[in-house]
């Protein structure tokens, strides 16, 4: 590792920014400026770069820039670490002697998703894997921090897998998510998450911004109590 501080990088596709990423992003770019790191949102469309929420996280300290990671990064690639669920080996303390930049696949809005992280893999980046759960994109540079600045092996980190939200006295949600858990137990989320995820339980939860992100949507529904 060089001098620099350690980049967390987000390919980012979408023409628009939803609510549930808007919330994701501010959460990344206030957690990385308190640890001492960069937060780049990359490919961001440049429409977007103008945007009222683009400059609302770039205040919380998020960077933006409409070109590639393979653009800016041209001549570091074998420092960049893409955080790949196919990948073999799992990611480890020790990569932070390795690695200076670690790179996430951003959610693209097409219907079926495609998965960003294998256009990433063709590229040549080398890759390491967070577990075998699925993780929200927060929750991955979270569990990555922890494991590159703290020391942590992934093992190690208290995590909370499907969590089971209260919407309503009558009514609960399984998220299909690992989370990072805090020192009560409970999923560490982006500030303002259940509640828009309690504003949004009236409708249906394909039609939630977040769902193009969900493999196996079936798991997500609201039961009645």
């Amino acid at each position: 590792m060089s001098n620099q501080p350690f980049i967390f990088v987000v390919e980012h596709l979408d023409p628009e920014l939803g609510p549930w990423s808007a919330l994701e992003y501010k959460t990344i770019a206030k957690e990385s400026k308190e640890h001492g790191c960069r937060f780049i949102l990359s490919s961001v469309p440049a429409s977007l770069l103008q945007s009222e929420q683009m400059s609302e996280l770039q205040k919380w300290g998020a960077e933006a820039r409409n070109d590639s990671i393979e653009t800016y990064f041209d001549s570091n690639k074998d420092k960049i670490c893409l955080l790949d669920p196919a990948a073999e080996q799992e990611l480890d303390p020790a990569d932070s002697n390795v690695f200076d930049v670690f790179l996430f696949g951003g959610i693209l809005g097409d219907d079926p998703p495609r998965d960003r992280t294998s256009e990433l893999r063709k590229k040549g980046f080398i890759g390491r894997r967070l577990g075998p759960k699925q993780m929200t994109t927060d929750t991955a540079v979270r569990v990555t921090r922890t494991v590159i600045l703290d020391k942590v092996h992934l093992d190690k980190i208290p995590y909370v897998d499907y969590p089971e939200l209260k919407l309503n006295e009558h009514e609960t949600t399984e998220m299909p998510f690992r989370y990072v858990a805090d020192e009560s137990g409970n999923p560490i989320m982006p500030e303002g998450m259940i509640d828009l995820i309690k504003a949004d339980a009236d409708k249906a939860f394909d039609s939630l911004e977040f769902a193009d992100e969900v493999q196996g949507l079936d798991d997500l529904k609201v039961n009645d109590s």
